[in-house]
């Protein structure tokens, strides 16, 4: 028997996710995938100029909220706009 899907209720009305939390969860997603690029290219160019220590941490970490933040609110806007 299959799984019943999510959002189902016991008397078979689907409940669908409200706006907020659509751009909630777009904002996340985003947040998720600029972190990593932030990660991955702020890493690299970092490394790139000889950064060690907490030099390349806190050049590191200054590029993951940059990337995170903007990619994110893209993401929520792209959700919102989709709503």
């Amino acid at each position: 028997m299959p799984a019943v899907p999510t959002g189902y209720t016991s008397g078979g009305q689907m409940n669908k996710p409200s706006c907020f939390d659509r751009v909630k969860l777009g904002f996340t997603m985003g947040f998720t995938v600029g972190m990593v690029t932030g990660i991955v290219f702020g890493g690299f160019t970092a490394l790139r100029h000889g950064l060690r220590g907490r030099e390349l941490l806190s050049t590191v970490g200054k590029s993951v909220i940059s990337a995170g933040g903007t990619f994110g609110t893209f993401m929520a806007i792209g959700s919102a706009i989709r709503c």
